[in-house]
């Protein structure tokens, strides 16, 4: 699951710290779905343990995205729930990015496709 949280008119991006095969590459935060938690649920525990901020979900962009190492990528919109600024717990780095930086950073294929649908929600 992946977050596309926007604030002012940015997306926040997050740097991979790991496993080595992805570090470096940037992405929307989230994670795995534990059993028993819907996606939504899933994500916006992920957003809490990676970013230490609660998010409100949107709604889903697209539909599954392939990822390289396997499994699917889903994408909600999501916006922060209280105004705290995230903090990179789990990611090397966390970067804004307004609608004419969205490639300035080398995104995971498996996030690059969402990143088009998600400009639009940037203007």
């Amino acid at each position: 699951m992946g977050a596309a949280i926007i604030s002012g008119g940015r997306l926040l991006a997050a740097q991979r710290a790991e496993p080595p095969a992805l570090a470096g590459g940037w992405e929307f935060p989230g994670g795995k779905v534990d059993p028993g938690e819907t996606d939504e649920v899933a994500l916006v525990r992920e957003c809490r343990e990676e970013l230490d901020v609660d998010v409100v979900l949107g709604h889903r962009i697209g539909g599954d995205w392939p990822l390289v190492l396997g499994g699917v990528l889903r994408v909600w919109t999501a916006r922060l729930a209280d105004g705290a600024e995230p903090r990179a717990v789990e990611h090397r780095e966390l970067r804004w990015l307004a609608a004419g930086e969205l490639h300035d950073v080398r995104w995971l294929p498996g996030d690059l496709p969402v990143v088009e649908l998600v400009a639009r929600y940037l203007g």
